[in-house]
């Protein structure tokens, strides 16, 4: 299961038409990739998404967004941790480190065949 403009995107900090279809196009290589190799499973590994986590928070930190009381951050749902998570260091930024990640042989996930 992929998520399309998820938490650790662009998303809605971006023109969405173009983010789902560097998601889109990014998923279908990846699948024909996994397919092209008798693979059925692939998954973040911990590190690496500890890493990306990181970094996401890293780049929203250069910005007044955590200091911002808003739906952004989960204000609007009473309880629920502020946390920013749309990726703003812009899409062109993020379109590389995906295409390096795919490029590395998807570097960062555990690849494996389906049992």
């Amino acid at each position: 299961m992929f998520l399309v403009t998820g938490p650790g995107s662009p998303s809605v900090l971006s023109n969405m038409m173009v983010s789902i279809e560097q998601h889109v196009d990014w998923i279908s290589d990846c699948l024909a990739y996994l397919g092209g190799r008798q693979l059925g499973v692939i998954e973040a590994t911990s590190e690496a998404e500890g890493e990306w986590v990181d970094h996401v928070n890293e780049v929203g930190d250069t910005t007044l967004y955590p200091l911002a009381n808003s739906w952004y951050m989960g204000a609007n749902v009473p309880g629920k941790p502020r946390v920013f998570m749309p990726y703003i260091g812009g899409v062109p930024v993020y379109r590389e480190k995906c295409d390096e990640i795919a490029a590395g042989g998807y570097t960062g996930f555990a690849l494996a065949q389906a049992s």
